[in-house]
């Protein structure tokens, strides 16, 4: 089975006043020709934030973004008049297409979240933005399903609670919060690790203490 580990410790760090990112992937000065992308991902980043900290407004074309806020709470605005203002449970997905603009800024202390850049299957599409709420389930629940071969599930694991990942050919897990215990693919892994998993086995990981996975499989 293909399977790569990155640690949390040993992705690309990039810290300015109040705010906090992790790179999974290369990024900006940040450049690693062995970590461009995984399949149509392109960007897998860990941001934390002060109150009133984040992005201002920026531009995008070409990319399927995916936000999912761990704690705290992140407003996005942007240049087709959308606002709002996401939450744990909430996931975000902004089409960025022809051109758009965006801004991210954190409205609660220590806000916590995740950002997906995915290529999309087709370019020029019209842009626009959506957000969804995601329940709360046992084993996986779909989040987000940006491009036909991409969808995003959560999971929400107890102490000791064994699940199946999704089946898929390209998998990419990331430990939210919380950690797994040693498994069948590697020892145990903490907030911030990832599996980046190109094989069709089935694959079960266990949940030493409460846990929340993310996990993207790719077309």
């Amino acid at each position: 089975m293909g399977v790569e580990i990155r640690r949390g410790s040993s992705r690309f760090a990039d810290r300015g006043q109040g705010r906090a990112t992790w790179h999974a992937f290369s990024f900006g000065e940040h450049y690693d020709p062995d970590r461009l992308r995984f399949g149509p991902m392109v960007c897998h980043d860990e941001h934390l934030l002060g109150d009133g900290r984040g992005f201002e407004t920026h531009a995008h074309e070409e990319l399927e973004i995916v936000s999912w806020v761990v704690s705290g709470a992140l407003t996005h605005r942007d240049s087709l008049g959308s606002s709002a203002t996401l939450r744990p449970g909430q996931v975000g997905h902004l089409r960025a297409g022809s051109g758009v603009t965006h801004s991210e800024i954190a409205a609660a202390p220590q806000t916590r979240f995740v950002q997906v850049w995915l290529v999309p299957d087709t370019e020029g599409l019209t842009p626009s933005y959506s957000v969804a709420e995601v329940p709360a389930g046992r084993g996986f629940v779909e989040a987000v399903r940006p491009t036909d071969g991409s969808t995003m599930y959560v999971a929400e694991l107890d102490g000791g609670e064994s699940v199946l990942l999704p089946a898929g050919a390209r998998r990419h897990l990331f430990v939210a919060s919380g950690a797994l215990l040693r498994s069948s693919l590697a020892e145990p892994l903490g907030q911030g690790d990832a599996f980046l998993i190109e094989a069709e086995d089935d694959v079960e990981v266990t949940a030493a203490v409460p846990t929340q996975l993310l996990v993207w499989t790719l077309g």
